[in-house]
């Protein structure tokens, strides 16, 4: 349900430093945040269920209680501030609606509360009821809505005023395909016309690639990486986010380094693919390797084409736009490679790929660090 407070503010800074939640039992559930964020930014926390990103959010909000360390919105420590008092909206998974109140009413809750005058309420209403295609929906109730009208109602709700802060827990979860896709969209246009802070809770990697300015990737409780999508797609701090992040998943694999008469080799199964020494740092080996490439970045090749390697296709995956082509041979990782939707090959046939050796990331096998 949306929180609703305070006064109107283009602040919205926020810091969150040290910050730790511990439930009964001993669970960890939010281990050392530490984040700072900057007004007018739109950051995604993304990671898998239970991984402590809701856990965050309800302490930024105030309706979780914070075990250890500061959060600071517009230099002001407000661990002790009561949720009515910080001046959030809050979209929840569920709509939360007042079901005995028409659509509008809904809409215009938080500026009724705050007494803004009837002319202004109504033209604001309208005009986000009109961007979220609800202006014929004004003069029903809530259980005559479809769940995906629900949904932009509150939606519409927390964003008919200008808070610091918007908090928005997987508010499109219960939207189909199509509709998701759509209020992304509504939503990072929305976002931008009020320059408000916007901190986005999702398990889904497309939503937080697409929406966020910058996006925090998190796992049992631990801030994995924090950066711009582009960041965090092309230089993953650690194999967690090089696992997580992507779609087909980043190929994987246990490798060694092979020097030869002044050439650098990284092993794939039997098959050795050429490295430039520059992108092998010894001293960082000790313990094993583990190499990876994205999907996109293996490319079908001619045989007998230096650094080719041979492959069968497995299971081809045809989207349109792109095919996904699974690969596998004895001995070897089994691989996917992402290529044109053209791509004529069948399964069970023979294949040769070659991998672009300036696109292979490097992670220590024991500390899962990047090298």
């Amino acid at each position: 349900m949306e929180q609703v407070m305070g006064k109107e503010s283009p602040a919205g800074e926020l810091q969150i430093h040290n910050v730790n939640k511990w439930y009964p039992g001993k669970v960890h559930a939010v281990i050392d945040m530490n984040m700072e964020i900057n007004q007018g930014e739109f950051i995604v926390f993304v990671g898998p269920s239970g991984c402590g990103k809701t856990t965050l959010l309800r302490m930024i909000a105030g309706l979780e209680t914070i075990s250890g360390g500061e959060v600071i919105m517009d230099g002001r420590v407000v661990n002790k501030v009561p949720p009515k008092n910080r001046d959030i909206a809050m979209v929840f998974q569920n709509y939360a609606l007042y079901p005995n109140m028409k659509v509008k009413d809904n809409i215009a809750f938080p500026l009724k509360m705050r007494h803004t005058g009837k002319q202004e309420t109504k033209s604001r209403v309208a005009e986000v009821a009109r961007k979220l295609e609800l202006d014929t929906l004004l003069e029903r109730k809530p259980g005559a809505l479809s769940g995906g009208q629900r949904q932009r109602v509150a939606l519409a709700r927390s964003m008919v005023r200008k808070p610091k802060l918007f908090l928005m827990d997987e508010p499109l979860a219960n939207l189909d395909a199509r509709l998701r896709t759509e209020m992304r969209r509504e939503i990072i246009t929305l976002q931008r016309e009020l320059g408000v802070t916007t901190i986005y809770v999702t398990h889904d990697q497309t939503e937080a690639m697409t929406m966020g300015t910058r996006i925090a990737v998190i796992n049992e409780g631990v801030l994995q990486q924090f950066g711009t999508p582009q960041e965090v797609y092309r230089h993953p701090a650690n194999l967690f986010v090089a696992g997580f992040i992507g779609s087909p998943n980043m190929n994987l694999w246990d490798t060694e380094p092979v020097a030869e008469q002044g050439h650098c080799y990284l092993t794939l199964g039997h098959a050795r693919i050429p490295m430039d020494k520059r992108n092998l740092p010894p001293d960082s080996l000790k313990g094993g390797i583990k190499a990876g490439i994205r999907p996109e970045h293996i490319m079908p090749a001619a045989s007998g084409e230096p650094g080719a390697i041979q492959m069968k296709i497995n299971i081809l995956e045809n989207t349109g736009r792109e095919m996904a082509v699974f690969l596998t041979a004895p001995g070897m990782p089994d691989l996917t490679m992402i290529t044109g939707a053209d791509f004529s090959g069948q399964p069970g046939q023979s294949v040769s790929v070659r991998l672009l050796s300036e696109k292979i990331h490097l992670f220590h096998k024991e500390t899962g660090q990047a090298l």
